[in-house]
């Protein structure tokens, strides 16, 4: 006979784990807590292991602030174990339901995995979750960037001194930053301090430039990146952010799917003959939503393969570029068409986003099970 299934929930925080485990189909819970450390992690999954004797064992816990250390920790552990990670929120919750504790959490997450009522997040790699990691830490240079330009520029206006010959951040308004002086010490002081923040964001932005750079020439990111460069309004720091925070587009059976999980498609309420259709979800990858929505603004333009677009295609595929100029092209129809029913442009953004976010999935599904004959190359 066989042994029976054992479900574990692990309700995990920075320094404990309440742990809940359930045999098989009985109704009994254990329960106990151990420390988040890497030795009481294995001893856990020794622990697991002997009690449960030749039977299996999956575990689960919520996605969150420790990521998937514990998960790789207690699938290398050499006990056999089976560790899931949870998106928190499509856990199922009774509406009724008002208390919340440690201990509630790991018997619910225990139950519901035995149920088959939980989905799982899609764990990267740890070589994937460094370079995802490197794109984040670029966007987040990028806003202290932003945060320390700002912080000139709302000085300045407090002070009366207001850049009006042109855009900001030029050469010529940086040789105008660089010449003002002020007659009390303090305002002096200020001023030159947030100056040197903005020469830090701005070599901390570009060295980070440089690392994406590098890291986009290395396989497995070489060839999809290459690929989505060949779509117009996005570059090497937009094709690596898909390509790394998607990690795996095979787990996505259609571009619909895609949609929805970068929380492009429209809110839905529908109860009786009554339907109505709100707001984008904004659910799922935020950071994919935000380059592919910079991207669609790029669309109104006129279908124009320039300079730049021309250098980018460079030895790539006859069929990436037929499929990148369909999408140039449909989407500027898409924004053309909605521009003149006056939608707003907040909203024909979006639209246009979710478009394309099909077309890179066509792309990417494409680069990860090659089914053309890749050695036609087109060069411009």
């Amino acid at each position: 006979m066989a042994e029976p299934i054992t479900w574990v929930g692990l309700d995990a925080h920075s320094k404990s784990i309440e742990v809940a485990r359930l045999v098989g189909t009985a109704t009994g819970v254990d329960r106990w807590q151990v420390e988040n450390t890497p030795k009481a992690v294995g001893r856990l999954a020794r622990k697991l292991r002997r009690e449960a004797g030749d039977g299996e064992i999956r575990c689960c816990y919520e996605a969150g602030p420790l990521g998937f250390t514990l998960q790789r920790q207690l699938e290398s552990s050499g006990e056999g174990i089976v560790c899931e990670v949870i998106a928190p929120s499509l856990i199922p919750v009774k509406p009724g339901e008002r208390i919340k504790t440690d201990r509630r959490d790991g018997i619910k997450l225990a139950m519901n995995l035995r149920a088959g009522t939980l989905t799982e997040v899609r764990a990267p790699s740890a070589a994937e979750e460094a370079v995802r990691d490197l794109c984040r830490c670029r966007e987040d240079a990028r806003v202290d960037l932003l945060r320390a330009r700002h912080r000139v520029s709302k000085f300045l206006l407090r002070r009366g001194r207001i850049w009006t010959q042109g855009r900001g951040w030029t050469l010529q308004h940086r040789m105008w930053l660089r010449s003002l002086r002020f007659e009390l010490p303090a305002d002096e002081i200020v001023y030159q301090n947030y100056l040197t923040v903005v020469d830090q964001a701005e070599e901390r932005v570009r060295q980070l430039d440089q690392a994406v750079e590098k890291a986009s020439t290395h396989e497995p990111y070489r060839t999809p990146v290459s690929w989505l460069r060949c779509f117009r309004g996005i570059d090497t720091i937009t094709a690596l952010t898909v390509v790394t925070e998607i990690h795996g587009i095979q787990r996505f059976t259609n571009a619909r799917a895609l949609m929805a999980y970068l929380g492009l498609t429209p809110s839905v309420h529908a109860s009786g003959e009554k339907t109505r259709r709100g707001a984008i979800t904004k659910t799922g990858n935020a950071h994919v939503r935000r380059v592919l929505i910079e991207a669609a603004w790029c669309q109104w333009r006129r279908p124009v393969v320039g300079l730049a677009l021309r250098k980018r295609r460079e030895g790539q595929p006859d069929w990436v570029i037929a499929h990148a100029d369909r999408a140039m092209r449909r989407l500027h129809r898409r924004h053309t068409k909605m521009l003149h029913e006056n939608k707003p442009a907040g909203k024909i953004t979006v639209a246009v986003a979710r478009e394309l976010a099909g077309f890179l999935w066509a792309t990417l599904t494409e680069a990860a099970n090659p089914t053309r004959n890749q050695d036609q190359t087109r060069t411009h």
